[in-house]
């Protein structure tokens, strides 16, 4: 049973940054499409940031383009988020979760099937 465990959230100023982490247990990161999602209070889940499995596509909402950058670690286990000049309406708990079933044209997509996820971490930006 694939298991995900996020770290790395926490309180930050507006322009800081934090880099979040995702563990993958019971399972090779690398045979997952992988995503960071996020959810503001009172305010529908939405996905941050994506990968394909095979690491050839990457995307990003455009909210966070040029500030967010994900990233697979060398050990094959752990995916990164580095969250740089973040602002108040970053504001959220965010997930990372993984999809066994996605397929290329929809990976990013509201139905996509992210069977598995983390506990979440919550990142706060201060104004």
């Amino acid at each position: 049973q694939v298991q995900l465990a996020e770290s790395g959230g926490g309180l930050v100023q507006t322009g800081g940054s934090l880099r979040l982490s995702c563990t993958v247990s019971g399972g090779t990161l690398s045979r997952y499409t992988m995503a960071w999602f996020r959810q503001a209070p009172g305010k529908e889940r939405e996905i941050v940031a994506a990968i394909w499995y095979s690491g050839g596509t990457i995307y990003y909402r455009d909210s966070v383009k040029g500030r967010f950058t994900l990233s697979r670690g060398n050990t094959k286990s752990t995916m990164f988020l580095q969250m740089n000049s973040l602002k108040p309406e970053d504001t959220a708990v965010y997930y990372c979760a993984a999809c066994p079933r996605c397929i290329l044209s929809s990976f990013t997509g509201t139905n996509a099937p992210y069977d598995h996820w983390g506990q979440g971490t919550q990142v706060t930006v201060s104004s």
